[in-house]
């Protein structure tokens, strides 16, 4: 059974960082894209960043670039994402994804690239 299964998240103060590990089961990732996407109450998940199979290209949402920083490492089957200057905006669920189906780069920003997602994994950001 293949499982995406987010942690690291938590409540931090404004300014403050976390790290998010999003660690896969079932199978190898390898050569799939991966992202993270959030979602906070009363609206849309939305992209927040995404990196190649092989983790040479990453791409980033406006709203958390400078500031977020997604990695891989393929031999532990595991994406993380590094949220340094949270904001009070940053509060939502935020979830890993996966694509295997080789969709073009560019659709990876939208959800329905991925056909596999984890679980979430709440992130609270007090002012």
């Amino acid at each position: 059974q293949v499982q995406l299964v987010e942690s690291g998240g938590g409540l931090v103060q404004a300014g403050g960082s976390l790290r998010l590990s999003c660690a896969a089961s079932g199978r190898t990732f390898s050569r799939s894209p991966m992202g993270w996407f959030r979602q906070a109450p009363g609206k849309e998940r939305e992209f927040v960043a995404l990196i190649s199979g092989r983790g040479d290209n990453t791409y980033y949402a406006d709203s958390v670039k400078g500031r977020f920083t997604i990695s891989r490492d393929n031999a532990k089957n595991t994406v993380y994402l590094q949220m340094n200057s949270l904001k009070p905006e940053d509060t939502a669920v935020y979830y890993c994804a996966a694509d295997t189906d080789g969709s073009t780069w560019y659709t990876l920003r939208g959800t329905s690239a991925y056909d596999y997602w984890g679980q979430g994994t709440q992130v609270t950001v007090s002012s």
